[in-house]
């Protein structure tokens, strides 16, 4: 059974910092392509970063420059490194391999 937890949100003021982390089991990550969406209350969930099995990476617009996508393999675990947050990156994160998705880490991001 293919299980994500994510993990590392919280609370930061706008400016700062947080790394969220998606850690798997029953999958090999590096064989695949991991995403990470953002959920808001009441909408879509919004692509915000990817990370394919040739290390290749996507990003949203918004948040290319700010956010960085990588994979630890030993650690079966894809990280989301966050710098220069913005009230508007607030929501709660979720990563997936494009077949499960995990539960989510909350980030909120005060001015």
């Amino acid at each position: 059974q293919v299980q994500l937890v994510e993990s590392g949100g919280g609370l930061v003021q706008a400016g700062g910092s947080l790394r969220i982390s998606c850690a798997a089991s029953g999958v090999i990550i590096s064989t695949g392509s991991v995403g990470w969406f953002r959920q808001d209350p009441g909408k879509p969930r919004l692509f915000i970063a990817s990370i394919l099995s040739n290390g290749m990476t996507n990003y949203r617009d918004s948040v290319k420059g700010r956010f960085t996508i990588s994979r630890d393999n030993a650690k079966n675990t894809v990280y989301l490194q966050m710098n220069s947050l913005k009230p508007e990156d607030t929501g709660r994160y979720i990563c997936t391999t494009y077949i499960d998705w995990g539960q989510g880490t909350q980030v909120t991001v005060s001015l």
